[in-house]
């Protein structure tokens, strides 16, 4: 197969990706990360600190800055965007017709694989148009470098890029990635390589040699510690002048085996992946349930309507069989292990002696881990009926609100549940602050769940969304703790709990305006 086609490939796809909304929310959240990446000089809130200096907005620094963060934050929700291309291929059938092609395994791959790339290069170089823009804006240097601008984001941003496109290739072929483990194992994956990797080239590596450098020459302290994410500042950051940096030949060669190892990456799949090929699905016979009767004939079936008048109390028993089933619903196939599991940590918050260790740490253990067991879980609700095929089927339901109203209960229910422990052990040492707060948070959760699920109709932005705010209440961020287990002197210090709880009620209320709305316009 020629590049030609693989271009060609991968362009059409790509095409298919840009005509859709989501296309331009990304291109929208790239130029509001150039934003956040240079800052204005009074903002307390920076993507790049210098140890509390910054570099002066000229093109080598604007482009830098930006360059870091499009490579560590679109490393991130770069890979939740262009993920679920093969998927897609295998739902809508074009899988099946590009299998009775001569295109090969490796040749498939290869396009996807491009057709990401070209996707994640697309946001990065918005980010260097809207890092232009913020040079002009900022009015520090006016001229402009155009080499010295483009150049971090070929150094830097471009390798990672292909990385993770390849990730997303590769994960999508492995069926236990498939799913939500391998959206939260990017997670913590990111976690890994995206903050711990920073060293490679800011720390000790080139780029903050460089800067020391100049910032030794300007009579500042050169033993600065760098860091890259974006993190509040306590004063708005001091100025030094950077040039940018000569890439020398070790840079360019690592970065360019790191473009090779994404390549290979990419088309390793190719080993198993079957390219949609029935003959090499799995030939097993269909499971036949020995207990189900035998079909009744159709003659011998008795179609007469029986009509019931609901009296007040079938009416109030009809809410909780409705409840009952929506709970059903919720955990249907979840194995016996998952609830051995849940039934282990919950446990071992209660039966743990107050003199081995703070009553009140155990708690807080605890719950961390209890809640985010069941994040696959939760991640069903709002999304169920879309992706087994029966929303259809619901959309002649009358009652459109009491439904959504049962599923969100059930969702609720459910996180009390898995959560039991912690609550009872707070509640016999009459922790009065942790107990509201645990309320607070037992709504939050299917809160947060079913609006994303109502919007989006996908399980992937709540498995991130919330994966990354229980990331950091868990690393005591006070502003994103949900449940309570940021303390002071043993009582939390995030949000009020009844601001959290309010911050429920609208996200419900949200997801109950998107189904109308959509129910009225189907």
């Amino acid at each position: 197969m020629s590049a030609r086609t693989l271009h060609a490939l991968g362009v059409a796809d790509f095409r298919e990706r840009t005509r859709r909304t989501a296309y331009l929310v990304t291109l929208s959240a790239a130029v509001g990360l150039a934003y956040l990446a240079l800052p204005p000089a009074t903002s307390l809130f920076v993507i790049l600190d210098a140890g509390g200096y910054r570099g002066l907005y000229n093109s080598a620094y604007s482009g830098t800055a930006t360059a870091l963060a499009g490579a560590l934050w679109l490393m991130l929700g770069g890979f939740y965007v262009v993920r679920g291309s093969i998927t897609r291929d295998r739902d809508t059938g074009v899988g099946q017709i590009l299998a009775a092609t001569p295109l090969s395994r490796i040749g498939y791959l290869l396009g996807k694989f491009w057709s990401n790339l070209l996707v994640l290069t697309s946001m990065a170089g918005v980010l260097a148009i809207a890092a232009l823009a913020l040079q002009l804006v900022r009015q520090e240097v006016a001229t402009v470098d155009p080499v010295a601008l483009v150049m971090p984001f070929l150094l830097f941003t471009l390798p990672v890029l292909a990385l993770t496109a390849a990730a997303a290739l590769l994960v999508e072929t492995i069926p236990i990635l498939r799913g939500g483990i391998g959206n939260i194992g990017w997670f913590f994956v990111w976690l890994f390589f995206g903050i711990g990797g920073q060293g490679l080239f800011l720390g000790d590596g080139v780029l903050g040699v460089s800067m020391r450098e100049a910032m030794a020459a300007q009579g500042l302290p050169d033993g600065a510690e760098f860091s890259l994410g974006f993190t509040e500042v306590g004063r708005p950051l001091g100025v030094f002048v950077w040039e940018g940096l000569e890439p020398s030949s070790p840079l360019v060669t690592g970065q360019l085996v790191m473009v090779a190892v994404a390549v290979v990456l990419a088309v390793s799949p190719s080993i198993w992946f079957g390219r949609f090929d029935p003959s090499r699905a799995s030939a097993a016979p269909p499971r036949v349930n020995r207990s189900e009767p035998p079909p009744v004939p159709v003659a011998a079936r008795s179609w007469r309507p029986v009509y019931r008048r609901m009296t007040g109390f079938r009416r109030r028993f009809a809410v909780g069989r409705l409840l009952a089933g929506e709970i059903r619903v919720l955990v249907q196939g979840i194995s016996p292990w998952w609830w051995l599991v849940a039934a282990g940590v919950n446990a071992a918050v209660v039966a743990v002696p107050s003199g081995l260790v703070n009553g009140r740490d155990a708690v807080t253990a605890t719950l961390i881990v209890a809640w985010i067991w069941p994040v696959l879980i939760w991640s069903r609700l709002g999304t169920q009926r879309r992706e087994n095929g029966v929303e259809t089927l619901m959309g002649g339901y009358p009652g459109v609100h009491r439904q959504l109203m049962a599923e969100w209960a059930a969702g609720v229910v459910f996180t009390a549940a898995v959560a039991i422990g912690p609550l009872a052990r707070m509640m016999i040492t009459s922790d009065g602050a942790g107990v509201v707060a645990w309320f607070a948070g037992a709504v939050f959760i299917p809160s947060l769940a079913l609006m994303l699920g109502v919007l989006s109709r996908s399980h992937r932005p709540f498995q991130v969304v919330y994966t990354l705010l229980w990331y950091c209440a868990a690393n005591q961020v006070a502003a994103t703790d949900y449940m309570g287990v940021v303390l002071v002197d043993g009582s939390p210090v995030g949000p009020s709990p009844w601001l959290v709880a309010a911050a429920a009620g609208g996200m419900f209320l949200v997801a109950v305006g998107a189904r109308a709305l959509r129910h009225l316009i189907r």
